[in-house]
């Protein structure tokens, strides 16, 4: 049967990619909207952010409990790091509020002069205080629940909570500029991509890349650290403090600095319009 079609009418064509300038205007519409949010919004979002990014850390004491002692120590680290992202993949595709997305976010309108540094400070106090709360809550049920239903032990826990933790502050700190990098690249990413499928894969290969790494993330590094500390793993408060300063600055200065600040530089460049 013959059809009136030509080849091409029959597909659908490709959504073009989109150019910098574009995710530039929808990355400073999507801060803008965040920095308008009512305090309370942000709060239980930010909140829920903390919790779900915890089931990575579930995960991965899962996997390095069943495997540590049957599998080669690099192919259970690919794996570990493959539950990393899970935890990101929930947060980020559910659109809850993350602090280390917000250091580079948030900073775009500021540097359009379309928001001010005070609405800016709001934001992140209210997204990092939410988010550590719920880091913290899911570490005392994780480092209760696990080992009560036998699916990972306390020694999984301090395993990941020391290989955090067994650093000077100043690796801690440049660690957690790169994650903080790599998070906020995320956001630009996933600004970039044209569905969900594409928006997944570009989550778990930077996330991945930051487990992979024992890189410094502070809300998932809070729960890895503080369900350590629960679980009696010789890891104390005084420590927890001290990952909670380097990697807090480093997360930081990695998303505003490396890249909020040279992506708005590079996107400006091409765009002429507000």
């Amino acid at each position: 049967m013959s059809s009136d079609l030509s080849p091409s009418e029959g597909h659908a064509e490709p959504a073009p990619k989109k150019a910098a300038k574009q995710i530039l205007r929808d990355e400073i519409s999507e801060g803008l909207a965040a920095l308008e949010r009512p305090w309370a919004t942000l709060f239980v979002s930010a909140l829920s952010g903390g919790l779900d990014v915890g089931f990575s850390l579930f995960l991965m004491a899962v996997i390095q409990s069943d495997a540590r002692d049957k599998l080669p120590e690099p192919v259970v680290n690919i794996l570990v790091a493959n539950m990393y992202s899970v935890g990101f993949i929930f947060v980020i595709l559910g659109r809850s509020e993350l602090f280390t997305e917000q250091t580079s976010l948030a900073v775009l309108p500021v540097l359009r002069g379309k928001a001010t540094l005070r609405a800016l400070g709001r934001l992140w106090g209210i997204v990092y205080v939410a988010n550590l709360i719920g880091a913290a809550i899911f570490a005392g049920m994780a480092s209760y629940i696990g080992p009560a239903m036998h699916v990972f032990d306390y020694q999984a826990l301090g395993h990941i909570g020391h290989r955090l933790m067994d650093h000077g502050s100043m690796v801690i700190f440049l660690s957690a500029v790169l994650a903080g990098w790599l998070m906020g690249l995320v956001s630009w990413m996933v600004a970039a991509g044209r569905d969900t499928i594409s928006q997944i894969l570009m989550v778990w290969i930077v996330t991945t890349a930051i487990g992979l790494g024992g890189m410094h993330h502070v809300v998932l590094g809070t729960v890895e650290v503080l369900s350590a500390v629960f679980a009696r793993q010789g890891i104390g408060g005084w420590d927890f403090g001290r990952f909670l300063v380097w990697a807090t600055l480093g997360n930081a200065v990695g998303g505003s600095v490396f890249v909020a600040l040279i992506k708005y530089g590079h996107a400006r460049s091409v765009d002429t319009t507000e």
